[in-house]
This record gives structure tokens, C-alpha cells and sequence, in this order.
């Protein structure tokens, strides 16, 4: 579920601890990340997917069967004179041996009555068996990739003219840590390695990812990623809990079935644990890099302000986070899954047994695990930035990472920061 919140200024982003300190918390965090990254790395290597996976094993059309491309170029009106059928129109092909040729396609009511007009795009499903009927071709899909495309430029070009490089290095990192789902976590499961094990490995692999690219190699990117682990480790413990619990089974949904029926060893329970963990990590990722850019700064302004008082402003922060956090998945979840609450809300039952139904209390349980996750990470991550600084004599200047940019391009110290 995405989860997005307005962070600090880019100069808070810079601003960092004098020389001593910065030296102290590079060796602290190095101390505790290194040990994650060296996990991390050698079970991605150790559980990765080796010789020839499922993916593509099954045909997407029957044999002789092919996917043709076309244009709509007339809706036949079932009210006009000799029309046969509400659910027709003919199409231009522009794919396969008939391109340029016109051809009647069906098409399911509920498309049509959902908006079909001429010049859509379409996808055909062509099966020469059926030339003989005159009906050899059949609605598949919409053609999208035109639109899907302007739309992910439009994305691209608003996040770079924005943010610009830092947003360009978040967008690398976003697709770092999809290539993470796609050639790693879906492959392992399918090859019958652990969901749970797969995807917290594969969310070490993407927080390092997506953090770091994102935001840098900095004393508070890795505060916030030590948080994020934090927050990791309690969204597990709670979505084992609340699945056994709560006897959730993943069942409820036709992909999963489908999923079984492919994978007869597969246990949608743990699959369904393996979704709630990657669902919370943009959001926790976001809340994590928050605090620790709060704290520094706090600290930056005035480096004599104690542990304990730092601690207790920067909750403040976190307190206005935490509020906005609490509405914000259960937002994206109602948005999302709007039809399956409509159809709820027909049958004649209270609405606490509603909530309690199968589809409906797997995300409402994924929601409450992500949400205390993402609560509890705000005051750990507020803690271990407050931990690391020293308070130091007023009138103390902190240096900034704009005032040593060679320091940065050091290996050794920017594997501590």
C-alpha cells in the first residue's frame, strides 16, 4: 500500500553531527547494519532461485489458439434493424494473417454496458477452429499499453522536475526493489522455498535498496533503516499472531485457489503472512526516514538540547505522523477494495460479521498489523537517533555533508554512515 507524507527540507536532509560525533555513530550503526547486510546478502545468495522456474509454464490461449491486436470501428446498436446481438462490434485487425480486414467480434454485456466505443483498442482471441461459424475471433482485453505508458512518463517527468535528482535516485530504488519481487520473491516461493523467510529476506534485500538509493548513505538513512528492521520484526511477530489467530487461510480470493491448484505444497497461510509484510514496508520506510531526518535536524539547531528533551521533540513530530498513519492505510484499503465492500454490504448480516468475512478480515488484519508496526517504528527510531548524538557545549557548530563532499565518496565511511 503506498503511504506518502511531506518530509523535511533538503537542508535538514544535509545537515548532520560534528566531526566527533558523526565518527561515533558511524561506528555504532556500523557495528549493528553490516551484521543485517551480511544476512542479508548471504541468504538472498543461499535461497535464490536456481535451474527452471514456473514462470510461463502455462499457456496464456489454447493450442492454435493466438492473441490479435485491433481497432473498434463499429458498435453494433442492439436496437437498429437486423442487429442479432447486444454484445457485438467489429473490429479492424491490425495483427495476424486478417490485418486490414474487418471482423465481427463478441463481446461479454458487462463490457459493453461499461463503455465499449469505437476506436478503442482490443485485444482478440483468434481460434481458427471457429472460421466455419463466422464468429472466429472474441473479445480478450483492452489494449492499455498507450495510455499506462503516457501515464508512467507523466510520473517520471513530474517526480524529476520536483525532486529532481533525489527523486530520480527514488525511482531507481523503486525499481530495484520490484526487480527484488520479480526475480527473486515470486520465483523462490514458486520453486517451494518458505513464504515467510523468502519475504523477509526479500524485504532486507529491498529497505536496503530502497533507503539508500533514495536518500543516500548517511548516518540518519541507516538510523532510519535500523528502525525500519524494528518495525519489520514486530509487523512479522504480529501478522504470524493474527493470522493463526484469526484463522485467516488465503483462500478466499480465485487467484489463490488457482495458486493451489498449481502448487499443491503451497501454504496460503504463509503466502498470505508473506503479503503483509512487503504491504507495510513503503509506508514504514517513509515514517522511519521521517524521524531520523527530525532528530538530526533538532540537534543540528541546537546540539546542547539532552538526549531525553531531543527524544521528547522529536515524538512531537512523530506524534503528528502517527495521527496521519492511523487513517491513511485504512484509506487505501477502502479505495481499493470498494467492490468486495459493496458486495458485503448486500447480504443481510451485521456489520461486525461483515468485517469478519473471510476476503474482508485478511486486509483488515493486514491493515491493524502495518498500522502498529508503523506506530511502534516512530518512538524506535526516535530513540536510536537520540541515542547516538552528544550534546555538546551551546555555540558547538555542526558541520554539514555539503561542507566534506569527498568524505561521502569514502568507501569505508559511507558503509558506516
Amino acid at each position: 500500500m503506498p503511504h506518502s507524507h511531506s518530509h523535511l527540507p533538503a537542508g535538514a536532509q544535509n545537515a548532520t553531527l560534528a566531526p566527533a560525533e558523526a565518527r561515533r555513530a558511524r561506528w555504532i550503526l556500523t557495528a549493528l547494519v553490516v551484521p543485517l547486510l551480511v544476512a542479508t546478502v548471504v541468504a538472498l545468495l543461499v535461497m535464490w532461485p536456481r535451474g527452471e522456474t514456473p514462470i510461463g509454464s502455462v499457456p496464456l490461449a489454447g493450442t492454435g489458439m493466438t492473441i490479435e491486436a485491433g481497432s473498434v470501428v463499429e458498435v453494433v446498436d442492439a436496437a437498429a434493424p437486423g442487429a442479432t446481438t447486444d454484445g457485438q462490434v467489429r473490429v479492424e485487425l491490425s495483427t495476424g494473417d486478417n490485418a486490414g480486414q474487418v471482423a465481427p467480434v463478441q463481446v461479454p454485456p458487462e463490457i459493453m454496458a461499461n463503455g465499449m466505443e469505437v476506436g478503442d483498442r482490443v485485444r482478440l482471441m483468434f481460434s481458427p477452429s471457429a472460421m466455419g461459424t463466422g464468429s472466429p475471433y472474441v473479445f480478450w482485453d483492452f489494449e492499455r499499453t498507450a495510455p499506462v505508458g503516457w501515464l508512467a512518463l507523466l510520473y517520471a517527468v513530474v517526480v524529476l522536475a520536483v525532486a529532481r535528482w533525489r527523486g530520480l535516485a527514488a525511482m531507481v530504488g523503486l525499481a530495484g526493489s520490484l526487480g527484488v519481487i520479480v526475480v527473486f520473491v515470486i520465483p523462490a516461493i514458486m520453486l517451494g522455498q518458505p513464504p515467510l523467510l523468502v519475504a523477509l529476506v526479500g524485504a532486507a534485500a529491498m529497505m536496503f535498496l530502497s533507503l539508500y538509493l533514495a536518500h543516500g548513505i548517511s548516518i540518519r538513512t541507516t538510523t532510519a533503516l535500523l528502525g525500519t528492521f524494528v518495525g519489520l520484526g514486530i509487523t512479522v511477530a504480529l501478522a504470524a499472531w493474527g493470522t493463526r489467530s484469526a484463522n485467516l487461510t488465503g483462500t478466499s480470493s480465485e487467484q489463490s485457489l488457482i495458486l493451489l491448484g498449481t502448487f499443491p505444497n503451497l501454504s496460503l497461510t504463509d503466502l498470505l503472512l508473506c503479503g503483509m509484510v512487503i504491504a507495510g514496508l513503503g509506508a514504514l520506510n517513509d515514517v522511519t526516514i521521517t524521524q531520523a531526518s527530525a532528530v538530526w535536524e533538532l540537534h543540528a539547531a541546537n546540539p546542547a538540547v539532552p538526549r531525553r528533551r531531543l527524544f521528547t521533540r522529536g515524538m512531537r513530530i512523530g506524534r503528528d505522523h502517527i495521527a496521519s498513519t492511523v487513517y491513511t492505510l485504512a484509506f487505501a484499503y477502502v479505495g481499493t477494495a470498494l467492490p468486495v465492500l459493496m458486495t458485503a454490504a448486500l447480504m443481510d448480516r451485521a456489520a461486525l460479521d461483515t468485517l469478519m468475512a473471510g476476503e474482508i478480515a485478511e486486509e483488515v488484519v493486514r491493515t491493524l498489523v502495518s498500522s502498529i508496526g508503523l506506530v511502534l517504528a516512530i518512538p524506535v527510531t526516535t530513540g536510536i537517533a537520540a541515542a547516538l548524538v552528544r550534546t555538546s557545549r551551546p555555540g558547538r557548530a555542526s558541520r554539514t555533508d555539503d561542507d566534506d563532499p569527498g568524505r561521502s565518496r569514502d568507501v569505508t565511511a559511507a558503509a558506516a554512515r
